[in-house]
């Protein structure tokens, strides 16, 4: 939870310096925001694979196909990494005329996403050599790189921003070079002191289509289920922008007050692969419900505090991020209704991740495809386009997709499990 919270650090100071420059700037890294995430989404599903499968090997004492799995997650960040880099910048200018940005937020945007594409690969490097060691249950390391990078970009931001005179490009800088430092960091530890439990020895190197096959099998659902959401994000900035450059820049800062939430639950998320992963491969499948009962628990509490601090503070939270009473006033309308489902959020992603660890990613490609495409934006171009109803339309998509989401994930694994501890006591008998 502490890492992801120096990442979301990472974006709420960006935010921060960005929100002085006034709402277009704001809206500009609003529509960028989904384009970053479909970058890293990639990353992250494809993290998530090599994760579940290193856990797996060690949970079964196959400590070579282990480390064999981690050479495999390091070609894979620099193979997508440059393709994505470079993809990326040849079509800046057409992604967010694609996307409906206005004629003024659009030079903003490009400016922005010029630098920031470019250290694509830094992101994704660090994506993975994390992913390597959560799947040996090394949180910590990651955890001391990060405070680095993001105390390095809090240091930066203002000086190239404002010092420098280099605007919203300044912040983009800011970041590729902390993330470039932090993966420096990655490369000194686990290759040339060789302090992790995985160790790299390419000169060994087995090429694998079956274990990339594994790697992909559970990474690309994952992988898609994050490219949905950033597609979601943007289809969402395009309604947005009906409502003018204000409703994408409020829902922009919302979304970032949003990730303060997302800290605890997506930390408990990514523990359960491992666990499950861990359990999964040693045969313990009732462990596997234990943990995720006591996840769910601490977490729907967890979402309960925090939804009430935001849905009294937000009038005050948000005033850090801009002067604008329009995008106050959204942004404080969003929260204010977007906690209420805080809780299913928390079943939603918990049950999706622990799919990833048993090596199955289809359901969390289900869940997300079900809750952004065939309802939260179904219903949100139906209220906003076909009945032409106000913004809190938008808003209330979005909640009755997370609790239909959520009450399915639930009784999805919970019948998934029942049907493992099933054929384990078949075995037994």
């Amino acid at each position: 939870m502490f890492g992801m919270a120096v990442q979301t650090i990472y974006s709420l100071v960006d935010m921060v310096f960005i929100g002085r420059l006034g709402g277009e700037a704001i809206a500009a890294l609003s529509f960028t925001m989904p384009l970053l995430f479909f970058a890293i989404g990639i990353t992250f599903g494809l993290g998530s694979g090599v994760t579940s499968v290193i856990s797996r090997f060690l949970g079964a004492n196959a400590k070579k196909d282990a480390d064999n799995s981690a050479e495999h997650g390091v070609l894979m960040g620099i193979v997508f990494g440059v393709i994505l880099s470079v993809g990326g910048y040849l079509l800046r200018y057409s992604i967010f005329e694609f996307l409906g940005a206005t004629p003024e937020i659009i030079p903003l945007a490009v400016d922005y996403f010029s630098v920031i594409v470019m250290g694509f690969i830094f992101h994704i490097m660090n994506v993975f050599f994390r992913s390597i060691l959560s799947g040996e249950g090394d949180t910590v390391t990651p955890i001391r790189f990060q405070i680095a990078g993001t105390l390095l970009n809090m240091v930066l931001d203002p000086l190239f921003i404002f010092t420098l005179n280099l605007g919203i490009r300044g912040a983009a800088l800011a970041t590729i070079l902390s993330q470039f430092i932090v993966m420096v960091l990655f490369l000194n530890y686990l290759f040339k002191r060789k302090q992790s439990y995985i160790h790299f020895r390419f000169s060994e190197f087995h090429f694998s289509f079956t274990l990339l096959k594994e790697i992909f099998r559970i990474g690309i659902p994952a992988s898609m289920a994050m490219i949905i959401m950033s597609l979601g994000g943007m289809v969402f900035n395009r309604l947005l922008i009906r409502f003018g450059g204000e409703a994408v820049a409020a829902f922009g800062i919302a979304r970032n007050l949003d990730q303060v939430f997302f800290l605890p639950i997506m930390s408990m998320a990514n523990g359960m692969v491992t666990l499950a992963g861990m359990f999964y491969g040693a045969g313990e499948y009732k462990k596997i419900r234990k943990t995720w009962y006591y996840a769910i628990s601490r977490g729907i509490f967890i979402a309960t505090t925090i939804g009430v601090i935001f849905y009294l503070g937000a009038p005050y939270i948000y005033r850090i991020f801009s002067s604008e009473k329009e995008i106050l006033s959204i942004a404080i309308q969003y929260t204010r209704l977007i906690v209420f489902i805080y809780p299913f959020i928390v079943i939603s992603m918990i049950s999706g991740r622990i799919f990833q660890g048993l090596g199955r990613g289809l359901p969390g490609l289900i869940l997300t495809s079900l809750r952004v495409v065939f309802i939260s934006i179904l219903f949100a171009i139906f209220f906003v386009i076909y009945l032409e109803k106000p913004l809190h339309y938008i808003w209330y998509s979005n909640m009755i997709s997370s609790v239909l989401a959520g009450s399915l994930a639930f009784v999805w694994l919970r019948f998934h499990l029942r049907r493992l501890e099933e054929s384990r006591a078949r075995l037994i008998m």
